[in-house]
């Protein structure tokens, strides 16, 4: 096994920008028409945007204070790990790996191709295999080069977005959009709640994605105030362009308009520059799906290589190239299972699998606060910490706690699968712990690391 140490060569714009790399994929295009479908109200749509960006601010907080205290430990894995026990900490990486990571860098390559080979003679498959391969491999060349290149994708990107934005608040407005609509009756309270119920979920699914960077925290300089900033500014940049975004949209299209299209990006940008906005918008989603794929398989593999370096996985998985300083072997796995599922094609209904497990590490994510704090109280303050805790982390735990709920009754059976994945991650845990407790020599080689 290779003794050398990962390169600590990234600051706070460099996190910032994976953050946002993180968050960002094809969700901001297309979703705003789904929480108009659900809320029909111009108020609600806002105020659903606004809210999901407060609840995606103080999930960046909470992690934002997690890696203040707990710099260099592989992000949810060792918070897990060191707040309640390393099971824990092994489910999250099992499941990252057989579903939720991978699943999530499987639909994102297949949505990548769907759009990007109107222009690349490959069929959606081909393509999407290709498209997880060649980010796979540059990840692999140094990380240098991975996060310049996951850079370059996310100003790329941002660039997109701030042309979307320019449409909505400068172009023309659709006339028929604003067509005065017919009478309804006002919707109760209870009516209202459930609505933005439902209007929630894609919110929440297009602000998700900040709890994936911290896997990078063993190759931040300074780990404990870059990436804490990082986290927050990264956070804000995206909550600010989301809601602007919304806000054009309004404007240009209305309430109803945005309900009454599939495709809100594609309209607002055709009607500035006439049919070949269709074209533009396509590519500007193959752009951002790319950007998210090169942004997640340069951070998820991390979290293997941090469990190999504890002597819960393959110890091969801890191997760093001796010159590039990345882990090749844990990058070429998370590639590998990452076509299988596109292979299978089940992508999708594989993030109902674990959307369960996934809110409810934010509420342990959350509780490990008041863990921390209480173990640190004699210790150094933190770089950054929650405003408003208590009640702001209560607020951020019940709200990933109703999603998983949610889930629940929304996908019951896709929701058992889930936790049945989940939990069959602790048998495996006890066998690498065993594994480990009785070959000393490659716990210390890893820490050697």
């Amino acid at each position: 096994m290779s003794r050398s140490r990962q390169a600590k060569r990234l600051n706070v714009f460099d996190a910032t920008l994976i953050v946002m790399g993180c968050i960002v994929a094809s969700g901001i295009f297309m979703n705003p028409s789904v929480v108009a479908q659900r809320l029909h109200s111009t108020g609600l749509i806002l105020f659903a945007w606004l809210l999901g960006g407060v609840v995606a601010l103080i999930g960046a907080f909470v992690f934002a204070e997690l890696a203040s205290r707990r710099p260099d430990v592989g992000g949810m894995y060792g918070y897990l790990r060191d707040a309640y026990h390393p099971v824990l900490a092994f489910m999250s990486g099992w499941t990252a790996l057989l579903v939720s990571q991978s699943g999530a860098i499987a639909a994102v390559a297949v949505t990548f191709a769907t759009y990007a080979h109107l222009w690349i003679p490959l069929n959606v498959p081909e393509l999407a295999v290709a498209a997880i391969v060649v980010t796979s491999f540059i990840n692999c060349l140094g990380l240098r080069e991975g996060v310049g290149t996951q850079n370059v994708l996310m100003l790329m990107k941002a660039g997109a977005i701030a042309l979307i934005i320019a449409a909505g608040f400068f172009g023309p407005i659709a006339p028929a959009h604003h067509a005065a609509a017919a009478a309804t009756a006002s919707p109760g309270a209870l009516a209202v709640l459930a609505m933005l119920g439902a209007a929630l979920i894609p919110v929440f699914y297009s602000y998700d994605g900040w709890q994936t960077a911290p896997f990078l925290d063993g190759e931040m300089k300074h780990s404990a105030r870059a990436l804490p900033m990082g986290l927050v500014i990264g956070v804000i940049g995206v909550v600010v362009m989301y809601v602007a975004v919304t806000l054009g949209g309004l404007r240009m299209l209305g309430a109803d308009g945005l309900a009454a299209t599939s495709t809100p990006a594609t309209d607002m940008v055709r009607l500035v520059i006439g049919r070949a906005g269709e074209g533009v918008v396509g590519a500007f989603i193959a752009l951002s799906t790319l950007g998210y794929l090169q942004t997640a398989t340069l951070a998820v593999p991390r979290l293997y290589y941090r469990m190999a370096k504890d002597g819960l996985f393959f110890k091969q998985l801890a191997y760093l190239h001796p010159k590039r300083q990345t882990p090749v072997v844990a990058i070429v796995l998370q590639c590998l299972v990452s076509i299988a599922i596109v292979g299978w094609g089940n992508y999708q209904r594989i993030l109902n699998y674990v959307t369960p497990m996934d809110f409810l590490y934010m509420v342990l994510a959350a509780g490990a606060i008041w863990i921390f704090r209480r173990k640190d109280a004699m210790g150094p303050a933190p770089a950054i910490r929650i405003p408003g805790h208590p009640w702001s982390t209560v607020f951020f735990a019940g709200v990933s706690a109703a999603f998983v709920v949610n889930a629940y009754i929304a996908f019951p059976r896709d929701s058992v699968i889930g936790l049945v994945i989940f939990f069959s991650g602790v048998p495996i845990y006890l066998v690498w712990r065993r594994r480990a407790a009785t070959t000393p020599v490659v716990a210390a080689a890893a820490d050697a690391n």
